[in-house]
This record gives structure tokens, sequence and C-alpha cells, in this order.
């Protein structure tokens, strides 16, 4: 399969030529190893996946790295969380940029590795499934709306014309039985696939997690506990409640949105992008997929944070919040594809609250909705879906500027 550029290879050539590790990680199967392979093609490629090779690492960690003098592309490096202590001290002779790229799937476990050990000497970013322009660089890539959103931006289901549904469901069998078994105290399977289950239901809602631990069968510190191994492996992100000394009484909850809106898909049960596109859920998918749209574009540049929701008491309610500086962008999402005025007035209403604190900017506008053809209106962008990834989200006049460990 030809490789096709990520966005994401800018950022990681930046850090390249600063820091003598390079540290990426991001759910499994969304093109971490390829993309180490495309981009450094002259380093040598060692994975720790298999058995033989992870022994050797963990057994004789100077041995394994004397054979890479100058360095290498090392998969799944939590296997031997060790490696990064004797990686620390190669480095600190011979601090030259981009000596070792490093991989990893289970974020909570490789972020504990590299913090403690490679603090200062390494960048640590994220690759996430493919965005919509990533996406479209594909021969395969759908044209229809609901079809993108079914069939979700793993690369694996477009680089090889995979059955997204069957696919998703391997993916899911193997996420739950293998890794999350080796790194977190999940006994009871049934019940976590339950959770998933709801959660994905609950997806471009407010969480709760009590309700949801009800639900369930289990405690609300499980479904916490649960919920943290789901942001860290990148499969769910929650956007906190976005306040600015506002006086008006807010909603607090943080909005939880599935990563991939494939994978919620699946996990509802949905079969067809037909039957997406008359289900219930329709309109809440589609607003966690153009949030999962823009947390991309915003981490593959490496500005992660910024992202918020906005709901007061009794006031107007904002899908995203993105806060960049002292400028905000209000945005709200529509999976109709016609436009109709009643798309506009909470952003007016938001608007107006701003207004009404003295330090307030006026925010940018903007509604993204199911339709092909934007414009503006009232002062508002409408955006439609297929030039999503036309706008920036980003705060304009300042670098990209990584998560240092």
């Amino acid at each position: 399969m030809p490789y096709k550029p990520r966005t994401l290879e800018t950022l990681v050539l930046g850090i390249a030529e600063a820091y003598p590790v390079v540290t990426i990680t991001g759910p499994r199967q969304s093109g971490k190893t390829t993309l180490c392979r495309a981009v450094f093609p002259q380093k040598p490629y060692v994975n720790l996946e298999p058995l033989d090779v992870r022994e050797y690492a963990c057994r004789d960690p100077r041995g394994f790295l004397a054979e890479y003098p100058d360095g290498a592309v090392i998969d799944e490096i939590q296997h031997a969380p060790d490696l990064s202590s004797y990686i620390q001290v190669i480095v600190d002779e011979r601090p030259e940029p981009g000596h070792y790229i490093v991989t990893g799937s289970q974020h909570f476990g490789l972020t504990r590795t590299i913090t403690q050990s490679l603090a200062g000497r390494t960048a640590i970013v994220h690759l996430l499934p493919l965005s919509f322009d990533e996406l479209i660089a594909f021969d395969s890539a759908a044209t229809d709306l609901w079809q993108v959103v079914f069939q979700g931006g793993y690369p694996a289901i477009h680089g090889r014309r995979l059955n997204a549904r069957r696919w998703l469901g391997d993916y899911l069998a193997t996420y739950v039985e293998r890794d999350l078994r080796q790194v977190s105290q999940i006994g009871n399977l049934e019940a976590f696939g339950r959770f998933m289950a709801l959660a994905a239901s609950r997806t471009a809602q407010e969480t709760n997690l009590s309700d949801i631990g009800g639900d369930t069968g289990v405690s609300h510190n499980t479904i916490r506990a649960w919920m943290s191994v789901l942001e860290a492996s990148f499969l769910v992100f929650r956007l906190p409640a976005w306040h600015r000394n506002l006086r008006k009484q807010l909603v607090k909850a943080p909005k939880l949105h599935i990563m991939d809106s494939g994978l919620a898909c699946r996990l509802l049960g949905i079969r067809s992008a037909d039957e997406l596109r008359h289900h219930p859920l329709r309109g809440a998918i589609f607003e966690s997929w153009v949030a999962a749209e823009i947390f991309k574009h915003r981490i593959h540049r490496g500005q992660p944070d910024g992202m918020f929701h906005f709901r007061s008491a009794r006031g107007p309610e904002i899908d995203l919040v993105i806060q960049n500086g002292l400028s905000i962008i209000a945005c709200e999402v529509k999976s109709g594809a016609t436009l109709d005025e009643s798309f506009l007035r909470p952003l007016r209403r938001f608007e107006a609250l701003l207004s009404e604190t003295a330090a307030a900017h006026r925010p940018t506008k903007r509604l993204v909705f199911g339709g092909d053809r934007g414009q503006i209106r009232a002062g508002t962008e409408c955006i439609g879906w297929r030039d999503l990834h036309l706008s920036t989200w980003l705060q304009s006049g300042t670098h990209d500027s990584p998560f240092l460990a």
C-alpha cells in the first residue's frame, strides 16, 4: 500500500531537529509505524511486539541498543519499560537531534515510562486516525457524508479497502481482550463491553458517570477508571465546559465524544451508511465527527488544548467553543443539509451573552452543517462538511508547541 502523507509529519520533523528523542503515541492502527518508517527511512526499524525481540530488549538493554549505535525507530517501546533509562544515558552522552524515534499505543504506560526517564530530552506527539483531508488522498475514499462518517478514519480500512464494520468489530475484540487486560484490571469484560456501548450512545452529550454506572451495573468509581482508560487510549475525548467570568449560572459537566465515528457506529450496532442516515443518533454522531476533525486538526499541528463546549442553565448551548489566546470561535454543528435560520440563533445568543462582560472579545461565529455549499449568513460562516478542513481552527501567529516530556 503506497504511503499517504500525514499532517503530523511537519511537527515530527521539527521535533527531530530539536530533540534527541521523538515520542509518537496514539491508538493502535492509527498509522504510527507507517509514518515513522516513511519519514525516517534511513534509520533501522525494530518492533518490540515479537516476544523474542522484547525479551532481548528487557534482558540485555545495553546489548540491544548497542546494535543501533546511530539510533533507530523503536516501535511499541512500552513493552520494555526500562529501555528508556538506557536511552537517557546514550542521548546525554550524544545529544544528537533525532537520535531515537520511539512509538507506543498504550498511552498511559508509555507516558509514565517516558516522563520518568526522558524528561527534557523528548517531545510527545499524538497520531490519531485519518482526518478527512488525509482520507481524501485515498483512491477508495467515499464521497457521501454518511459513508465517510460510517467508515471512520482508521487507515487500514481505506488503504486496504476493507469492510469497515467487520474490521472495526475485530479491532474492538482485540482491544478489549488483549490491550486492556494487559494494562488495567478489567475483570468483567461483559460489563466493560456494555460500558463502551453506553458511552457510544452518549456521544456528544454531557457526561454523567453515575448514570452510565447505573446502566452498566458497576460503581461510579469503576466507570471513572474505565473512562480514563478509554481517554488514555484515544478512543474517546471529553470537552470541558467553557466559562470566562460570566455572571450566568453555567452547567460544568464535560461533553463526551467518541474519537472515531466508525467505531461509534460499530458500538451502536449500525450496519450501513444508509442506516446511519436515518438513525435517531445521526445528529450526535455527526457532531462528534466534526469535533474529532477539529481535534485532529489541532493536535496534529501541536495545539491540543483550547476546545470546550458551553451551556448555561437557562441560556444558549454551543457545541464547540475554541479559545485561541484571547480570540474565541463559537461553532454550532447541524447534520441537516439545508440551512435553517434556527441553526444560527444559539450563536447570536452566545455573542450577546459575551457582550455583557467588559473584557469580552467578539467571537467568530461558525456553523458546520451536512450540506455541500457554504455561505456567509448574518455574520456567521456556514461551512459545508466537505470544507471543514479548509478553515483554520488554530491560534494565528503562533508556533506549534508540542507536549514536552
